[in-house]
């Protein structure tokens, strides 16, 4: 069986997502620690799953979706990604404990 390889897109609501967190805990939660292994471990979970990201189970969304969102856990966190032909493109980092389905 062939491996396909994919390409990664960040969409810009994400890379807002991301920021937001960062800087939350390593500012008001005054933990830079924290935030720095975040940060490192998003990256590190997101450029794994970038070798097969079809491999998962797809968001049981409640809406109609033109792309199935895919999930990958970090943490207390939740990153949310599409696949496009042979794009991974990541859209949302979310606090687990939200409703995702109505933020998405």
């Amino acid at each position: 069986m062939e491996n396909k390889v994919y390409s990664l897109r960040y969409l810009p609501i994400f890379e807002q997502d991301l920021t937001n967190t960062i800087n939350y805990i390593a500012n008001t939660l005054q933990n830079k620690e924290a935030a720095a292994k975040l940060l490192d471990d998003i990256e590190a979970a997101i450029l794994r799953r970038l070798n097969a990201p079809l491999a998962f189970e797809p968001f049981p969304s409640s809406k109609k979706r033109k792309h199935q969102y895919f999930r990958i856990y970090v943490h207390s966190f939740t990153v949310y990604y599409v696949v496009i032909d042979d794009v991974m493109e990541v859209r949302r980092l979310i606090y687990s404990k939200r409703n995702a389905d109505s933020i998405l």
